[in-house]
């Protein structure tokens, strides 16, 4: 028996089919093969087409079952992971209203700034556990103003996952996860925010029926199912943002345990058991994949929205003949600190960490007869490993404490460069594990169905490739301090940007 799990991120398609009786990958899949563009009509905007998406998760299915020799009328169930925070709007026929906002798209921000300032802090940290900030709420109301003729046409929104679960299925539901990382969702109530949807204006007949994350989303339609070589009838069982759906990958689902992803973006991931937020919403609080009625667990993520982004935007416009992994070799060639070179990763959008600021990318003290690209790679790699330890330090200020960190085998933490700078100057030891959000969502699929009896049977027995230990490493703690230093010049030049601190009391545990 097969799982297919469907993983649709902001580069590209990636789809697994996993055997449920011993959770290895026997095929994988993956389209386009290079990575679809965002669009940015203006500044600060980001924008997919999800008829796009939906036409590469059928092209990367159909790649899979081309390549790899198994049955695919095996796959009992599918699971969807997906870009987290965008926006899809669809008319009464399931037409693609405009193109989706994304979630690095950073038009909305004042919008969610007012309706934090309107509705109230202690209200929307207390029962959305965010300020609804740069979320998909914000940008359904940019709409609202901005393009009336489109707005009225809604029939219903929703986050990408849900869109390409309509496109299987003809079904469209949404869950409590999704609708917290959009801010439509009141913890306190277990139910839709109507503060939210009262102050935007928002018709919640918008809103699609709520299931809970492992549940039938509806069955694949037989003419989908003919022409991807499917099964028709088979349950969607599962839907989940890559967030999440990377921490249930790597067994991360009891509190305290904490993941780490350095794909497109940068995150830190950790499960508690309460309702916590930070008091300045620097990072965000949503419900995790297994929060229902009976156990609170709340995904607690700090997000950095350049980080792979920022290694990929070197690879194609600096040395777009270099592959990464020559890129990292480059990198290890020179020592910690690249000779003063200093990189600001920050170049893909507002970041929440830095109050939804635009701070964008920088590159400090090149010189032009010292530095070569090798120094490039390394102060990036070392930049983003940077931008990690000072979310890290927001998270500890709000109580999470990790003594060990999950990650993926995959991206930034191939090189050995970012793994020796990651575990260094945040001093957490980092467990790496052969996962991907694809076989995550399989694995979910096949809880959501019922194949797996429990999260236990499902993730819990998954083993680490390789631990990696920090040492205490005083070059890194200096490259550091200059780093923090110039992001706090940075938001000081800015017209209307206050300094940026470092998080206050935040020391980390002496393990050495």
């Amino acid at each position: 028996m097969l799982l297919l799990g469907i993983d649709v991120g902001t580069s590209f398609i990636k789809v697994s089919a996993v055997d449920a009786a011993t959770g290895t990958t026997v095929a994988t899949g993956q389209y386009p093969d290079t990575e679809v563009p965002i669009d940015a009509p203006a500044p600060g905007w980001a924008e997919q087409s999800p008829d796009t998406w939906w036409a590469n998760v059928q092209q990367a299915i159909l790649t899979m079952t081309a390549s790899y020799d198994f049955d695919a009328q095996d796959i009992r169930a599918i699971g969807i992971a997906y870009q987290m925070h965008g926006l899809v709007l669809v008319d009464e026929n399931r037409k693609v209203l405009r193109p989706a906002i994304i979630w690095c798209d950073s038009r909305a921000v004042t919008y969610g700034e007012q309706a934090f300032a309107t509705i109230g802090k202690q209200h929307c940290l207390s029962k959305l556990l965010n300020s609804p900030g740069n979320f998909t709420a914000a940008k359904l109301a940019w709409v609202k103003e901005h393009e009336p003729h489109i707005y009225k046409q809604i029939h219903y929104a929703m986050l990408p996952g849900d869109f390409i679960a309509m496109e299987l299925t003809a079904e469209i539901t949404t869950t409590s996860s999704a609708l917290s990382e959009g801010i439509f969702w009141d913890f306190e109530k277990s139910d839709l925010s109507t503060e939210v949807l009262d102050y935007f204006g928002f018709d919640p007949q918008f809103i699609p029926p709520v299931r809970p994350v492992f549940s039938p989303h509806g069955y694949l339609k037989k003419e989908v199912a003919d022409k991807l070589g499917l099964k028709a009838g088979i349950p969607v069982s599962y839907k989940a943002g890559d967030q999440p759906n990377n921490a249930f990958s790597l067994g991360v689902v009891n509190p305290g345990e904490v993941a780490a992803g350095a794909g497109t973006s940068g995150v830190i991931y950790g499960v508690s058991d309460k309702l916590v937020w930070d008091r300045e919403s620097r990072i965000n609080s949503f419900a995790h994949v297994n929060h229902n009625s009976e156990q609170t667990r709340i995904g607690v993520l700090m997000c950095i929205n350049g980080a792979g982004s920022l290694n990929n935007w070197v690879h194609h416009t600096i040395t777009p003949n270099t592959a990464y992994n020559r890129m990292n070799d480059a990198a290890a060639r020179i020592a910690v600190g690249a000779e003063g070179l200093t990189v600001l990763p920050f170049g893909n959008g507002a970041e929440r960490m830095l109050g939804n600021k635009l701070v964008g990318a920088h590159m400090h003290h090149l010189d032009f007869n010292r530095h070569t690209q090798d120094h490039v790679y390394r102060a990036v790699q070392e930049g983003i490993a940077f931008a990690f330890r000072y979310g890290l330090d927001i998270m500890r200020e709000n109580g999470m404490q990790p003594s060990i960190i999950r990650a993926g085998r995959a991206s930034l933490f191939l090189s050995p460069v970012f793994q020796e700078a990651f575990v260094s100057i945040t001093r957490v030891p980092v467990a790496l594990y052969d996962s991907d959000g694809s076989v995550g969502a399989a694995l979910g699929a096949g809880l959501g169905a019922k194949i797996f009896a429990s999260e236990q049977e499902a993730v819990g027995n998954r083993q680490p490739l390789m631990f990696i230990e920090p040492e205490k490493r005083d070059d890194y703690e200096d490259s550091y301090n200059r780093w923090l230093q110039l992001l706090n010049n940075r938001l000081e030049a800015g017209n209307d940007a206050a300094p940026v601190l470092a998080p206050e009391g935040i020391e980390p545990k002496e393990t050495f």
